[in-house]
């Protein structure tokens, strides 16, 4: 699995690409970091639990920054070498900055102002290069914040220095429900907005998401509600793919380039 589809799991086994209007107001930093760690509780990794090797930073106070910070260094030790190895460990948290230097980059991750983690700079934008659209989409006119989550495999480069192995990225509504792209943020708002029931599919790996889903509308009846946003600015391959999505049956379709249709009626 790449790193994308281990956020895909993850978010997913802790219920984050679902939504029910009894959720509003109870996501938070504390739940993410609660509800990820106890997604990957019974998940090995060649032999030893994921959740042993999982950092999510706990919410950011300031009268608790100084135990909080004991409490990371104490996770991470676990990066100390061993018989001439490097383990690795993941930080799951959503990027706030990247300070570019000549050989190397600090990247900050919010509610952890404390530690960064440093990359080289080749390797920030090899990644920034990948990822261009969802650095992108921070800066977007929309209604209501994206944010950009970042899962990196850090290794200890010295004593309580940590340097990414490796990266990627996630865009997440303000609700922390993954989203493929800033083009799905309108319909995301509406739904959580009219108090809807829904799931949002995640494609792990596939290399083409337009084959699935943009959303399932869950209170619509007997069966789920396939959501579909066929966007004007998607490359042909993935317009086409969405296109022949949408003609296989019953759904519900935006053409972004027009005005949003009225989303499916509850179901009585």
């Amino acid at each position: 699995m790449s790193l994308r589809a281990v956020m895909h799991f993850l978010f997913e086994r802790a219920g984050f690409n679902r939504w029910t209007p009894a959720m509003a107001g109870k996501r938070n930093q504390g739940v993410l970091c609660k509800y990820l760690l106890a997604a990957a509780a019974d998940i090995d990794v060649k032999g030893i639990p994921l959740a042993e090797r999982l950092y999510v930073p706990e919410p950011f106070q300031e009268s608790t920054k100084a135990d909080a910070a004991q409490r990371r260094r104490e996770k991470l030790a676990i990066l100390q070498p061993r018989d001439g190895h490097a383990p690795l460990a993941l930080v799951i948290g959503e990027f706030k900055a990247c300070d570019r230097a000549e050989h190397a980059c600090r990247i900050w991750i919010r509610h952890m102002p404390d530690a960064p983690l440093l990359m080289p700079t080749k390797s920030w934008e090899r990644l920034a290069r990948v990822h261009a659209s969802l650095l992108e989409a921070r800066d977007a006119d929309t209604e209501r914040r994206i944010r950009l989550m970042i899962a990196a495999l850090i290794r200890a480069r010295r004593e309580l220095t940590y340097e990414i192995d490796s990266a990627s990225l996630m865009l997440a509504s303000d609700q922390w429900i993954p989203l493929e792209g800033g083009h799905e943020c309108p319909l995301i708002d509406a739904l959580v907005g009219q108090e809807r029931r829904f799931l949002k599919p995640l494609r792990y790996d596939a290399p083409q998401g337009g084959v699935f889903p943009n959303a399932l509308l869950l209170d619509g009846g007997a069966t789920p509600i396939p959501l579909h946003i066929v966007s004007a600015f998607a490359g042909a391959k993935e317009r086409t793919a969405k296109e022949k999505a949408v003609a296989k049956g019953e759904c519900w379709a935006w053409r972004t380039e027009q005005p949003m249709p009225a989303l499916p009626s509850p179901a009585a």
